[in-house]
């Protein structure tokens, strides 16, 4: 439903105040489209923002929240591939979604209702609670990352108030609003799961989380540094670039960063974390490929949680790294953290290529399959740019 937000101040059906209802992805398997938490709003005259695969299954979905509105009940739709009949509504791609859709008011008395959530729209952080079993309701939470299941009364009241429940709630619920992310959480009822009727009905909450964006801090007022700029902002980026040269820093190039900073790579980055605004979603990029910047700022970026920590240099810059680090005390367990050279293996030479490399190890570093089944530069051996004859491979010293 978050992903809707921005538009929903516009919608012409929301603002006029129509019924509408909200079909959200709440689980997906094999190949889908698009992840948990994707939402499509339908009014009551047939109108849709949004989108949940594309065009596989919207048509099926319209249908069934038109009938949602009709009978006033939540239901939850299944969609998947057909090999038996070709013109069956599913996911030509394979995989399953799992679509929750629930009637919902222009104003409400409680729940869900657009009028809290537009109001509750603005700020960069904003998490949503729903409860999908029988007993309904939704929680909205305008500061996910500080959001403490046990202080809430909110919540409370929507999970019956029992602190068993609560308790089993928040091991599941903070991990999933802190990181900004969305899921299922299935909970037994305080008097279990024995018996029959909706109040021994498992709890089921879904959770959407939306945080300020990720920072991606980059270090290098250089070529490489221009083409990564824009690249990390179009991954939803928060960018900073920082120099400790104003010369080199102060070019217009490098004016779209959302913060350019001329200081000390190392004292700025410690002094960013010092204040909290640092955390483990944090990607830090270090192109400078100059000894006395790069030493000193990854002793501190590795003695950080951050997301992913990446070196420019060539495997020659990058074993005399790693010697100058152990020498300055750095633990080898934390060296295994740390791409150098920096970027998967995709052959780039210019620096939008190495632009390109970088953003797809930071992607790469994300998922669940090791980096090194992606072609990571650090896990290979050999020159790092490859021509077409033995005899013209050689090592470009800046990447």
């Amino acid at each position: 439903m978050l992903d809707l937000m921005p538009s929903l101040g516009t919608w012409r059906p929301a603002v006029s105040g129509q019924r509408c209802a909200v079909a959200t992805i709440v689980a997906v398997g094999g190949s889908v489209p698009r992840p948990p938490g994707t939402s499509m709003l339908v009014s009551e005259q047939g109108d849709v923002l949004g989108s949940l695969s594309g065009g596989c299954v919207e048509g099926a979905v319209v249908e069934a929240a038109l009938q949602a509105m009709r009978d006033g009940g939540s239901r939850l739709e299944s969609f998947g591939y057909s090999a038996e009949d070709a013109f069956a509504v599913g996911l030509t791609c394979g995989g399953e979604l799992e679509v929750h859709i629930q009637p919902i008011q222009s104003t409400s008395a409680g729940g869900l209702d657009l009028a809290s959530l537009n109001n509750a729209f603005g700020g960069s952080s904003l998490a949503l609670i729903r409860r999908l079993d029988a007993a309904g309701g939704a929680v909205v939470v305008p500061d996910p990352a500080a959001f403490s299941a046990a202080g809430s009364q909110e919540l409370s009241d929507l999970l019956g108030g029992d602190d068993s429940v609560i308790r089993a709630a928040a091991a599941q619920l903070e991990p999933l609003l802190r990181g900004g992310r969305a899921g299922m959480v299935r909970l037994a009822p305080a008097e279990g799961c024995g018996g029959s009727g909706p109040e021994t009905e498992p709890i089921t909450l879904f959770v959407e989380s939306r945080l300020p964006a990720a920072r991606m801090l980059i270090f290098g007022a250089n070529d490489f540094g221009a083409a990564l700029l824009p690249a990390g902002k179009l991954l939803g980026y928060e960018v900073t670039l920082c120099d400790a040269r104003p010369a080199f820093a102060s070019q217009g190039r490098f004016l779209a960063a959302d913060h350019l900073v001329t200081d000390w790579p190392h004292r700025y980055l410690a002094a960013e974390a010092a204040v909290g605004r640092i955390d483990s979603r944090t990607v830090v990029c270090v192109l400078t490929h100059d000894p006395k910047f790069d030493i000193p700022l990854l002793e501190t970026a590795l003695a950080l949680d951050l997301a992913y920590v990446g070196a420019m240099g060539s495997r020659r810059s990058h074993r005399q790294r790693i010697d100058g680090l152990l020498a300055h005390g750095i633990p080898a367990a934390a060296l295994e953290r740390l791409h150098s050279p920096i970027g998967l293996d995709l052959g780039a030479v210019t620096p939008a290529e190495v632009a390109v490399s970088i953003t797809a190890e930071i992607l790469a570093s994300r998922a669940p399959q090791p980096a090194s089944a992606r072609g990571s530069l650090k896990d290979g051996t050999g020159p790092i740019h490859r021509t077409n004859t033995p005899e013209q491979t050689q090592e470009n010293p800046w990447t």
